[in-house]
């Protein structure tokens, strides 16, 4: 499943900054940035649970703001993309 990961994290301590770099972190481990607070993902149920429960652990509640949308397939139908877009689709071949 395609999955659209946006979060906002307080930076005004040393503690907010830490757990914005933590949850970029998270977000690198299951798909590609595609804006600075904002990462598209393509996992399955499991992979989705493992990236959901990581985030959660990470992100500070009070002060944060986390969202996972689940978007319908396939992407190129529900995405519209302006601008610079760096998205790499891993499902076709990779040249270089």
């Amino acid at each position: 499943m395609d999955v659209l990961v946006a979060y906002d994290v307080n930076t005004e301590t040393r503690d907010g900054r830490r757990r914005l770099r933590r949850v970029a972190i998270v977000c690198k481990d299951f798909g590609q940035r595609v804006q600075y607070s904002v990462f598209e993902c393509n996992v399955n149920e499991a992979q989705y649970e493992s990236l959901k429960a990581r985030l959660l652990d990470v992100m500070n509640e009070e002060e944060d703001s986390l969202r996972i949308y689940r978007l319908r397939s396939p992407r190129q139908e529900t995405i519209e993309s302006y601008g610079r877009d760096s998205y790499v689709s891993y499902d076709d071949p990779l040249v270089f």
